[in-house]
């Protein structure tokens, strides 16, 4: 089935997701998050990983591909940019509208890329986040489409300044899929290997999550409210079990770059990042 092009515009939404402190929680556990981070997974001094966020709007990840018409057995998210206009409160109900707003061709033989954009509010009214996703359909390209040429993130010529290892578990995506995301590639050997693929991967949005609890680790440890901006681009597969750090480099006050790295092997599984920060006002 082709991309549907007609569908570049249209409205997605307004589409409601009711949350409590439980989902919270489980979203907490299902990014690594345990006793030693117990703000996370306790409902009595509860702070919101603002990377929960996505977790939360995964309807509308959904319902952009399915409009889209990518062939489902190629998708993989591409890349993800969220910004941060309040902090998000533990519990309440998210409204999210939101469109596609472009298609990129790779090329036959390397897909093609679907852009989308939402728009989340809580129900006391305040807009909460801004969402950017890119959707990599591998088997897509060689629509005709136009390319998209985007300049790399500069990183510093120098060992970052933060190191933050972790170790997701051998069972991590059967965790993270009770968040929303029930893709088959996560969880069924025989899809995986239909895909592509040894066994099933890593949620690319379960190791965003890891990154995004180092990155308020090192850079605004204990403030997750302060988080104002994460992007990223998901570069390489990885298998549960698998062993990752982040590495982080301030490069301003109030914004820093970083990348995670399989700690086996060296590869970059997510690129391209960017973190912004602070206690400014937001917009």
């Amino acid at each position: 089935m082709a991309l549907n092009l007609d569908a570049i515009g249209k409205a997605i939404g307004p589409m409601h997701r009711d949350y409590t402190w439980k989902d919270v929680v489980l979203y907490a556990l299902g990014v690594g998050a345990g006793f030693s981070e117990l703000d996370y997974c306790y409902e009595k001094n509860l702070n919101v990983i603002p990377s929960f966020s996505i977790a939360m709007i995964f309807d509308f990840l959904a319902q952009a591909a399915i409009a889209s018409g990518v062939n489902l057995a190629g998708l993989l998210h591409g890349e993800q940019e969220l910004s941060f206009h309040h902090p998000i409160p533990p519990r309440g109900t998210l409204t999210t509208t939101g469109s596609i707003l472009d298609y990129y061709d790779k090329g036959q033989a390397k897909g093609a890329l679907i852009v989308a954009k939402s728009e989340t509010v809580h129900s006391n009214g305040q807009r909460l986040f801004t969402s950017r996703i890119t959707i990599f359909g591998r088997l897509d390209g060689g629509f005709g489409g136009r390319d998209r040429k985007q300049p790399p993130i500069t990183f510093p010529g120098r060992d970052p300044d933060f190191t933050v290892a972790a170790r997701p578990s051998k069972d991590q995506p059967l965790l993270y899929r009770l968040c929303g995301d029930v893709f088959q590639l996560h969880v069924d050997p025989e899809f995986a290997r239909m895909a592509g693929f040894d066994q099933p991967i890593m949620h690319g949005l379960c190791t965003h999550g890891f990154a995004c609890r180092a990155l308020i680790a090192a850079l605004v440890p204990g403030h997750p409210e302060w988080v104002r901006r994460l992007a990223c681009r998901f570069s390489k597969a990885l298998y549960p079990g698998v062993p990752i750090k982040t590495l982080i480099w301030k490069t301003d006050p109030g914004r820093a770059v970083w990348r995670t790295v399989n700690a086996e092997n060296g590869q970059v599984v997510i690129d391209n990042g960017e973190f912004e920060f602070g206690e400014t006002p937001r917009q």
